[in-house]
């Protein structure tokens, strides 16, 4: 039973929210890589071998306006490493990465660092986490990546494969771009993909494929822009769970192909705060369990009076979902959802209050509960039936060998170029060139 009421509503007017100044690093890795490179081989990295000491040791003496470079190859990693207090510096990964410690916590964490890029030249760069040694011991081990309190930073070029728990975590951040990436593994809960909160970021032209949420955004977090987003086998795109002093506002999703994932999900359960100023445009769900909920009873009670819901905006719609047991709700003409293996859909309804669909309107709020069947699907003229991915996987991995690292996509939503091209600095005139020529290390 809910015991609190969502004050809800969808169609309103609400102008798209936008970023609210420029996002990425404030200086090139070009420029970085001129001033400084420090080669991670320079400081006894060798391939198969740990490269955790040649990793610390180079950051320490680059972190300041140069680029450490990894090149390619593969490294072990058997301890942790954390880059701290870094000043318009780098990290360039073109080879790859694979765990062999044991402990929790991290991998790799970025502390307090601005005009910062993490990112891999050759579009080839990956870490390779080997959760299912974890997993189908029916635990967890560490995640592969943490920024916390970074600035003026971008992600890029990069493949996260088979985390032993969650991938890519972006904690209290700002003014940052995340884009051209693939995060590939186990259908467990658990291992979300891209977690968010900060100011002003943009995530874009990302493929997500795990068990738990594709990119989620979490409080406190304003003025970020999500879009061409290929939850492929994910939990999809989420705002929550929200727990106590929730503080939420202009964000704004466009062009989400979900192959069997969630769309667009707020879940709380007895949290507080707000969120206010969402808007979901362009959404393509293909075979999904929950193509569009808001949950004020999800998971574990946070002791609140709830969490104040207001200006949601639903445009473009289209897809299916996977069984009649699980609601779909479908808004105005703009929003077109069917099932894909059934013969009626669920609307479902409690303690809501507005205007479409099952809710309620009128000012007297009171706790209620309905659930409507629709056994008519929409008019072909709304066209519910939606353009596919050629990716589109039929089904989950297996948790019990090792994953290949697949390539960097080079489409994320259908028709869809990304915005920015996939690096291959490894030619003359690339970053190689650029290195060759940087300040030596010693």
């Amino acid at each position: 039973m809910i015991s609190f009421l969502i004050l809800l509503s969808l169609f309103c007017s609400l102008a798209s929210a936008q970023l609210s100044g420029s996002v990425g690093p404030l200086k090139s890795y070009k420029s970085k890589a001129q001033t400084k490179t420090c080669n991670v081989l320079d400081y006894g990295a060798k391939s198969g071998l740990d490269i955790s000491t040649p990793l610390t040791n180079a950051w320490k003496e680059c972190k300041n306006g140069g680029l450490v470079y990894i090149p390619p190859g593969t490294y072990s990693m058997s301890s942790w490493v954390s880059f701290n207090d870094g000043d318009s510096s780098a990290i360039q990964l073109d080879g790859t990465i694979y765990r062999t410690g044991t402990a929790g916590g991290t991998m790799i964490n970025i502390n307090n660092c601005k005009d910062f890029e993490f990112f891999s030249g050759n579009s080839k760069g990956a870490m390779q986490g080997y959760g299912y040694e974890f997993i189908e011991k029916g635990t967890y081990g560490p995640r592969l990546i943490r920024f916390t309190d970074v600035t003026d930073f971008s992600f890029h070029g990069i493949a996260l494969i088979d985390s032993p728990a969650y991938y890519l975590v972006f904690d209290t951040c700002s003014n940052g771009e995340i884009y051209n990436a693939i995060i590939r593994g186990i259908t467990i809960g658990e291992t979300d993909g891209i977690d968010v909160w900060g100011d002003n970021i943009w995530v874009h032209d990302v493929e997500v494929t795990n068990g738990d949420e594709c990119v989620t955004v979490k409080s406190p977090a304003k003025n970020l822009l999500i879009e061409d987003i290929y939850c492929n086998i994910s939990g999809g795109c989420a705002i929550g769970s929200l727990g106590l002093d929730t503080d939420i506002s202009d964000i704004s999703y466009q062009n989400l192909y979900l192959n069997q994932a969630d769309a667009c999900f707020i879940k709380t359960n007895k949290g507080s705060g707000t969120v206010k100023n969402i808007s979901w445009d362009s959404v393509i769900v293909q075979s999904g369990s929950y193509p569009l909920t808001i949950d004020e009873a999800w998971g574990t009670s946070n002791g609140g009076k709830g969490v104040q819901i207001s200006g949601l905006k639903y445009t473009n719609w289209h897809g299916t979902n996977v069984q009649n047991s699980r609601p779909v709700i479908r808004l105005d003409y703009n929003v077109n959802l069917w099932t894909v293996d059934g013969n009626y859909v669920i609307w479902s309804c409690e303690n809501a209050y507005g205007t479409g669909a099952c809710l309620r309107g009128g000012n007297k709020y009171a706790a209620y509960g309905v659930t409507e069947t629709e056994k008519s699907a929409p008019n072909l003229s709304r066209n519910y039936a939606s353009a596919t991915m050629s990716g589109d996987l039929a089904k989950p991995y297996p948790s019990t060998k090792a994953f290949i690292i697949p390539p960097i996509p080079t489409t994320f939503f259908p028709g869809q170029k990304p915005v920015s091209k996939l690096l291959d600095l490894s030619g003359a005139g690339g970053l190689s060139a650029v290195v060759a020529r940087a300040t030596p290390t010693s």
